[in-house]
């Protein structure tokens, strides 16, 4: 076998020097990008990473007293409980329809909404409707819930007030099932499509003027030019927008749904946030809480991972 002499040996170490010293010329050139980049990730290291290691709990029976590591270890038995509590099929299956509905009805609002600000011309106006369209965002959910609450009241409320005038009787819409679902994901849509359509105008903006103006003296009409270049310049940003979207399907916003539901709309309202804070904090079962977590998180992951897979097959767009 042959040895290696002492220069070669050095030349090897040099070679394998080299893609350190230049990651390390490369952050000393950019030395003040990742300052500004060290608290992003601290703060995900914190509040992201750190956090995991209380996911042990749901494979344990936490007692308080006891700490993490004191309380006894009990396999998959609350993953049992879940999979034989018929309620925990019911908070499942609410959640996975109001995200549904959500994806179906609220998804497309914000896309639309871009596309007919992109369309403006007058900038004072835009700007204008921009500004109405972004502010419910800024609000809480407690202060733009109670607003919901207030309109839809029987007694005081603009909409019953308008069916009173129409010679209709008042409805308790807050109390009533079926209307309960529409009521999230239209409170949804005021709220948050104004806001989600600044990616799709930060999309638009990218978009080459010089496609609109070849349109243009191909002869294409707004409307064609819509359909053969806009929403084509566009459709990575949706698909990227939907993958992340399928993702959250176990999710809903606690504090949205929180704040419009109460105990006559449960049979429909229920879904696994609002079920983790009765069962976790009001109920003190952490270990439940915590393996119904893990259980978002899973089912979160395989469906983003999903989706991915679908849109690398039939796009050229993908998360990774």
């Amino acid at each position: 076998m042959r040895t290696m002499t002492e220069p070669q040996s050095r030349a090897l170490q040099r070679e394998k020097r080299k893609p350190l010293a230049a990651a390390w010329l490369t952050a000393t050139k950019h030395k003040y990008l990742y300052v500004l980049l060290l608290p992003g990730l601290l703060w995900y290291f914190i509040f992201r990473y750190l956090p995991m290691y209380g996911v042990m709990i749901a494979f344990k029976d936490y007692n308080f007293s006891k700490g993490i590591w004191g309380s006894p270890w009990v396999g998959l038995k609350h993953f049992e409980f879940l999979l034989h509590n018929q309620d925990f099929y019911a908070i499942v299956r609410n959640t996975l329809v109001i995200n549904l509905y959500e994806l179906i009805f609220a998804f497309p609002v914000p896309v639309i909404l871009a596309l007919l600000l992109n369309e403006m011309k007058n900038l004072l106006f835009k700007r204008a409707v921009q500004t109405v369209v972004y502010f419910p965002h800024f609000l809480s959910w407690v202060v733009f819930g109670g607003i919901i609450i207030q309109l839809l009241s029987p007694n005081e409320g603009l909409i019953n007030n308008i069916l009173r005038s129409l010679g209709m009787e008042p409805v308790f819409f807050m109390s009533k099932s079926e209307y309960f679902r529409p009521i999230v994901v239209i409170s949804s849509i005021l709220k948050e499509s104004g806001w989600g359509a600044i990616i799709y105008l930060a999309a638009l903006s990218s978009i080459d003027t010089e496609q609109y103006e070849a349109a243009t003296i191909d002869g294409a009409n707004r409307w064609q030019k819509l359909v053969y270049v806009t929403l084509p310049g566009i459709r990575n940003t949706i698909l990227i927008m939907l993958i992340l979207k399928v993702g959250y399907l176990l999710d809903v916003g606690f504090e949205q749904i929180y704040i419009l539901y109460n105990p006559s709309v449960y049979d429909v309202g229920d879904v696994l946030s609002t079920y983790i804070y009765r069962i976790g904090l009001q109920s003190a079962q952490f270990s439940i809480t915590a393996a119904i977590g893990l259980f978002q998180s899973v089912i979160g992951f395989f469906l983003i991972w999903g989706t991915n897979r679908l849109a690398k097959k039939y796009s050229e767009v993908s998360l990774w």
